[in-house]
């Protein structure tokens, strides 16, 4: 196939981890799971065209500069049970010693579940409390694939999970997460529903068995969550159903009338791509999709997605989503035990909308819409942001308030809306054999836009102004050769939010994969894919949702002195080579890879300043929590822990059974492309 040719024309020195929070550490190059595992790596992939040239490649091309720390290992785990442990890497979350008060929300398995949601009822306890947090636990063997949940208090969803793909001997997660950005929920009776559609027949066997848990418990760092919370969803829960709009099938739009009181207001956008958006960061430009016919049509609309709020018709902000990968995405074998970045919590977008208060609190109604954008262009290079996607994004909103004196009506000045059209350049191109047959596809997609919301708004407390602004920029290098069977993507996702209710938040999600699939003449075909990504953020403030900095544990190690840290500073990085062999004709499949991630996780220090471009900078940072994990074939094999300057040791169980094998035999599903 030309590995190498393929390698130097798509890859362009690859894809660095930027360090946003500057943690004032001297940095060095990190050694990466390809330079760890390229003896062993070589000696499976002699079963796949992908050769050892590409793994020398892959050395020669080094891995991102990672910061130095100091650290040793981790968690301790219950080792009594054959169950493998599979857990995303995430900060410590607070939660109390004891649970004095807590309730079990539901105990179910999910078999044959869909359009069949758990439906409970919640009953605020009669213990005293100003935080919440759950702890999700399942447990699930056989064979399945991964799997969406949502779960919603009557219309409004509140948490966003999706499953680990289990073994035939078992596995296990917890996950924990802070509710109290939801204490008004918490204090009134609810109807829970609690969505995860899942299939069993004769080859996917595997139900997952659920307990979800809350605890309730008062900290003395008191948060100050929104008085009132307004879904925007398909509002289903009066009969019984998930309330998440369909999108573009569905327009996701309701019509609220507000209160009048409102001295705060921030909007939170929940989507993700499934079917053919699952992967829309490798779709390709909707000129191109027919390219390569032998494997079918390409999925289209470009790899770039907007999520945008409207008010009354007006656009009022965005979110550019990071791209979260499931645990069956790619390749699995990348994902068994660490899953990917956020797959146990697909966090929200926010956007401060208080700028629209003057309108919002005019006693009338008002439409809410969230809709989905990529790109679309007529192959001469012009190109427009499109109002539909392909099928389909799982979508919902909610509106958080923070309520003025019982008697105010809050007015204020008119809008002040600077909205320019986004900047946008593609290009593409399409190298062919002398018979017509395409062999390779280059493309190449950037956008820039930027956006601010101003007006004066009149309080009890009096004038004040208030405004959101976002800048934001985006570049996709994406390559196709071996006609369309392998695949290179080279993405960049950068930008800030501020907002004048003392947030700010900077973001980074450099994303490179590289996958390839081969089929055999027996009908058997492999992947094989080296993936590269991160999570970096700097947030300082918080809107509606708690801080990373007021949800994080330090277990009593020390008291944190919140007025020290204005806000936080994570680098959350995963790299890793996987394969994949599918035998159809025997039902079975199979799946190794190497993973490691490496997640640090600051206390920023000092004040924010402005910068002439309107970034905020921060003076320093103070590490707070660094774990760094390295995973092969199902088993962790290092796994270092550092909490608030204090170490711990950890020992994991052996595999038993085939903790390796995938019942997954459709390649679209896996890739995005490819033969279904």
């Amino acid at each position: 196939m030309g590995d190498d040719r393929v390698f130097s024309v798509s890859l362009n020195g690859g894809n660095k981890a930027t360090d946003l929070g500057g943690n004032g550490k001297t940095a060095h190059r990190h050694t990466g799971v390809v330079d760890i595992f390229r003896p062993l790596l070589c000696s499976i992939l002699i079963l796949i065209p992908l050769t050892c040239s590409v793994l020398a490649y892959l050395t020669a091309r080094g891995q991102p500069d990672l910061p130095s720390f100091k650290s040793l290992a981790s968690r301790a785990l219950d080792q009594s049970s054959s169950f493998l442990d599979v857990f995303q890497v995430s900060p410590p979350v607070l939660s109390p010693a004891e649970s004095g008060c807590a309730q079990t929300l539901m105990v179910h398995s999910f078999a044959f579940s869909y359009g069949q949601p758990f439906v409970g009822e919640y009953t605020p306890p009669s213990c005293d409390f100003n935080r919440v947090t759950f702890n999700l636990t399942v447990t699930s063997a056989g064979r399945q694939f991964d799997r969406l949940a949502l779960m919603y208090f009557n219309d409004t969803e509140i948490f966003r999970t999706s499953t680990a793909e289990p073994t035939s001997a078992g596995i296990r997660w917890t996950y924990l997460k802070d509710m109290t950005n939801y204490l008004v929920l918490f204090k009134e009776p609810q109807k829970i529903i609690f969505d995860l559609g899942n299939l069993i027949d004769s080859t996917y066997t595997a139900a997952f068995n659920t307990t979800l848990t809350a605890n309730f418990f008062v900290e003395e760092e008191a948060m100050a969550p929104a008085d009132v919370i307004f879904p925007i969803s398909a509002r289903q829960s009066a009969s019984n159903g998930p309330s998440a709009f369909s999108v573009p099938a569905q327009n996701a739009t309701n019509t609220l009338t507000l209160p009048q009181n409102i001295r705060k207001a921030v909007f939170s956008i929940s989507a993700c791509g499934q079917s053919a958006e699952e992967f829309w960061w490798s779709n390709v430009l909707s000129s191109d999709t027919l390219s390569f016919p032998d494997i079918g049509a390409l999925y289209g609309y470009s790899p770039f997605r907007e999520l945008q709020l409207y008010i009354d018709g007006m656009l009022a902000g965005v979110a550019w989503p990071f791209p979260v990968i499931f645990t069956g995405g790619v390749v699995p074998g990348f994902w068994r035990p660490v899953v990917g970045i956020d797959a146990f919590d697909l966090r929200e977008d926010e956007i401060d909308i208080s700028p629209f208060l003057p309108l919002l609190c005019d006693g009338k109604e008002h439409t809410f819409e969230i809709r989905v954008a990529g790109l679309d262009d007529d192959g001469n290079g012009h190109v427009t942001f499109t109002e539909t996607v392909g099928s389909y994004w799982i979508v919902t909103g909610k509106v958080f308030l923070w309520l003025d004196a019982s008697d105010w009506i809050t007015t204020g000045s008119d809008l002040v809306s600077v909205v320019p059209d986004p900047a946008l350049r593609l290009s593409s191109s399409v190298q062919a054999l002398a018979n017509g047959t395409n062999t390779t596809l280059s493309y190449s997609v950037e956008v820039q836009r930027h956006l601010s919301f101003t007006s004066t708004i009149l309080t009890s407390q009096g004038p004040s102004i208030s405004s959101w602004q976002q800048v934001l920029t985006y570049s996709n290098s994406g390559n196709f050769s071996d006609k369309g069977n392998v695949q290179a993507t080279d993405q960049k996702t950068n930008g800030f939010d501020i907002s004048s209710n003392g947030y700010s938040r900077v973001y980074g999600y450099p994303l490179w994969v590289y996958s390839a699939f081969a089929t055999f003449p027996d009908g058997n075909f492999s992947i094989a894919a080296n993936m590269d990504r991160s999570k970096n953020l700097q947030v300082i403030g918080q809107l509606a949702f708690p801080s990373s900095l007021r949800t994080f544990n330090s277990s009593g190690l020390a008291k944190l002195n919140f007025a020290a840290f204005p806000g936080t500073s994570s680098n959350n990085r995963q790299n890793g080579t996987a394969t994949y062999l599918a035998a159809p004709s025997q039902s079975k499949s199979y799946s190794w890879g190497s993973t490691e991630q490496d997640l640090f996780f600051a206390g920023v220090e000092g004040s924010v300043s402005t910068i002439q471009s309107g970034a905020p900078t921060i003076k320093g940072s103070i590490e707070l929590y660094h774990r760094h994990v390295l995973a092969t074939n199902g088993t962790i094999v290092e796994d270092e822990e550092t909490l608030v300057g204090q170490t711990f040791s950890n020992s994991y169980p052996p595999l038993t059974g085939d903790e390796q094998s995938f019942a997954r035999l459709d390649i679209k599903s896996i890739l995005g492309r490819g033969p279904a």
